[in-house]
């Protein structure tokens, strides 16, 4: 193991230009400062106070069961134990973003990369990459869900051979990505409910995805989610809502090889875009949703 290092993206005249390692490296727990451990505790408890009634059930009790609090940042050798006992999953310690290909083979081989570092206070409400809040808190709980455990390890197992396959097919894959691990809702018996980690892991995004009238709401897709462009500069302008976990494994199950062949010969949307025979969901009386059909 390297000694750690804080890998962040670079600012030039030309914008926003990311930086990629693949170092593996041991989480420096002695290191944080009283900053950081109060930087996660303001973290955790605002997330945590704005996701009840907004986050699903699954991601809250496994994130429980995991033994997180806002008490100190987690000791990833902590969460080790039981997240190996619970889906065989388990967090390594990373530095930055990765290669495509680097990460889809932690994926594959159930190793979650986590960003060894924490945001600075004045970064509470944005950071330009993921940080050790938004992979742990966001991400990390839905591994001990062994149907999503099993749809992130069947996705890395996909982005391996999409890597093979070329370009267009990593940005279909990519999308996929986007739109269920990172900006996901699933649909409940008492509503819509949040859970990507882009979304758990953001105060304004929290409330956003479900109460503000501007983004649409719509079914899972699959084609539809690959054909679809997205922001990573603003809140999202489309949602895609599960049935359940068990819809993303039955999505991973087909060969995606000829998905991909049609797809190249077809057009993509941009985010905002409402199709004829999407099912769109509403908000309905109280705290529910109604979609199309139900109307």
């Amino acid at each position: 193991m390297n000694e750690p290092r804080r890998v962040e993206h670079q600012q030039t005249d030309k914008g926003y230009v990311p930086v990629y390692t693949t170092d593996v490296v041991e989480q420096p727990w002695a290191s944080y400062t009283a900053t950081d451990h109060d930087v996660w505790r303001q973290l955790y408890e605002r997330q945590r106070e704005i996701l009840v009634g907004r986050a699903s059930d699954e991601f809250l009790i496994a994130q429980d069961a995991m033994g997180m609090t806002p008490d100190a940042i987690p000791k990833f050798t902590e969460l080790n134990t039981v997240l190996r006992a619970a889906t065989g999953w388990e967090v390594i310690g990373v530095e930055g973003l990765l290669p495509e290909l680097t990460f889809f083979d932690h994926l594959a081989n159930r190793r979650f990369p986590v960003t060894w570092w924490i945001r600075t206070p004045g970064q509470l409400d944005y950071l330009a990459e993921p940080d050790l809040f938004h992979d742990l808190f966001g991400h990390v709980p839905l591994l001990m869900n062994p149907l999503f455990g099993d749809y992130m390890a069947a996705y890395g197992r996909g982005g391996v051979k999409a890597h093979g396959i070329g370009p267009e097919a990593l940005v279909n894959l990519t999308r996929l990505y986007w739109y269920t691990v990172e900006f996901g809702l699933i649909k409940q018996k008492d509503g819509l409910r949040i859970y990507g980690s882009g979304i758990v892991s953001s105060k304004g995004e929290s409330i956003h995805c479900l109460e503000s009238p501007a983004p649409n709401r719509i079914g899972f897709d699959l084609e539809r989610i690959m054909r679809t462009r997205y922001r990573i500069d603003t809140y999202q302008k489309t949602y895609f809502v599960i049935d359940s976990f068990a819809q993303l494994i039955e999505a991973t199950e087909p060969d995606f090889t000829p998905i991909y062949a049609r797809l190249a010969t077809q057009d993509s949307f941009p985010a905002g875009t409402v199709l004829d025979g999407d099912q769109v969901f509403h908000r309905g009386s109280g705290a529910g949703w109604l979609n199309d059909g139900d109307i």
